[in-house]
């Protein structure tokens, strides 16, 4: 007799495996929001929403063996909503797909062209509908994590480009709390957002 039958639980996911890496993002990671490093605060937040913390320390190999999905959680995205990242896993989940969380464009974005030994010459206003900014997570399922030689995420947009080559990628739009931040000015709006109700 299975010793499962009756267990409500039986059919249920593994929880997935979280990263939350820190190369190539010099000291900002350990920056204070809310008294918290963004580390702190991007791995609180993954734990919470299910994921299973491991460090880069662990050899890949045995990662992939782990037979388990991977959120990849970016700390300069650090006040990124549990129930966002939990909608993610589920999202990949049920599509297969890897999914990327992303926020609208909202700058001007212009094509230029640089002659060497020449100006810069701006060219045509780029259409911001096209276009997305990267924010947090990436959520890899496990088949597509067997077939990766290595995970690069000292630089996340370069590893959803590859990714885009070999497998699906969907984009999931992630509420404003989730924005990436690139200083020390942006982690002041990203507090402040936050502090009324973001």
């Amino acid at each position: 007799m299975d010793p499962w039958a009756d267990d409500p639980y039986a059919d249920e996911p593994a929880a997935p495996l979280g990263l939350v890496p820190v190369e190539g993002r010099g000291s900002l990671p350990f920056a204070l929001v809310h008294g918290e490093s963004l580390l702190a605060a991007a791995s609180w937040a993954l734990t919470t929403a299910g994921a299973t913390l491991y460090d880069l320390g662990v050899p890949f190999a045995q990662v992939q063996e782990q037979g388990l999905d991977l959120v990849v959680h970016d700390p300069l995205c650090p006040l990124t909503p549990v129930e966002f990242l939990r909608e993610a896993v589920a999202l990949s989940r049920a599509t297969g797909a890897v999914v990327v969380g992303v926020r609208p464009v909202t700058d001007t974005v212009k094509q230029y062209d640089a002659p060497t030994g020449g100006p810069l010459r701006l060219g045509a206003t780029v259409d911001r509908d096209g276009l997305v900014a990267l924010a947090s997570p990436v959520v890899l399922p496990a088949a597509v994590l067997a077939a990766l030689d290595d995970l690069p995420v000292d630089d996340l947009a370069g590893l959803v480009v590859e990714l885009s080559r070999r497998f699906p990628v969907q984009h999931l739009q992630a509420p404003a709390l989730a924005r990436r931040i690139t200083s020390t000015d942006d982690l002041e709006v990203l507090a402040a957002l936050s502090a009324t109700g973001g």
